[in-house]
């Protein structure tokens, strides 16, 4: 079974927005795996916002499933990283003034600096991964790091699946397949809904981990959080 990692960052935009601790950030990670999720995400931003870097600290002890951080590498994100000691960190180049995650790393490019960070983490005992577009190019790249998975940006799948156009995941499948040829663990993440889910599931081979936050939240606005994160569950099986 692939494992659904809830990103919470959405509940705290939501917190955020009136200053005060409703909703309870910590509670709602202890109610996601509760309700049968198996990790949580969050991503902080140097801005803060919607995940502060002290809720990364808060949310150590609260996580006993797998707890992800998602973020740019900048000296105040590994520094936390380094300090909580999470079950993984995912490596994303985001733009400080990014709206959202928008492309995966130039693994060929920037080779020498991931592998520096990548070591130092995975000598610190955390599961490293890598924010990537779906080129091969791109997963030998990401081999080449050292790092312990990939993470596969699926903009552009979720956007083709909601026009009909199932070819869509040929290009995911073909890297997952190289990923895994070469000794590298596959995530994925980045617009996966309730819509597409099972079908990306049920075609990417070796998928172990999807990252889901803001499509999950929405779609529980309508359903409820336990609801739609056991119907996730079941896509997932």
């Amino acid at each position: 079974m692939t494992k659904l990692s809830v990103n919470i960052n959405k509940i705290a935009t939501l917190r955020n927005a009136r200053g005060g601790n409703m909703p309870n950030l910590l509670q709602v990670a202890k109610d996601i795996q509760e309700f049968g999720a198996q990790g949580i995400t969050i991503h902080p931003r140097p801005d803060e916002r919607h995940i502060r870097y002290r809720d990364a600290y808060d949310l150590k002890p609260v996580v006993t499933t797998e707890y992800n951080i998602e973020g740019n590498p900048i000296d105040q994100f590994l520094d936390m990283v380094l300090e909580i000691k999470p079950t993984q960190v995912t490596f994303v180049p985001d733009a400080v003034d990014a709206i959202t995650s928008n492309a995966g790393w130039d693994t060929v490019k920037h080779k020498d600096y991931l592998h520096e960070i990548i070591t130092e983490c995975k000598r610190n005992g955390i599961r490293t991964s890598i924010f990537v577009n779906p080129e091969i190019s791109m997963i030998e790249g990401a081999a080449a790091t050292g790092t312990d998975r990939i993470e596969l940006y699926t903009e552009e799948f979720a956007h083709q699946y909601s026009l009909g156009n199932e070819k869509a995941i040929e290009p995911y499948a073909n890297c997952a397949v190289t990923a895994h040829k070469l000794g590298l663990g596959i995530n994925a993440g980045h617009d996966l809904s309730l819509d597409n889910i099972q079908f990306f599931n049920e075609n990417i081979p070796h998928l172990l981990e999807v990252s889901i936050g803001h499509a999950l939240v929405c779609e529980s606005l309508y359903h409820g959080l336990e609801h739609v994160v056991k119907e996730y569950l079941q896509k997932l099986t």
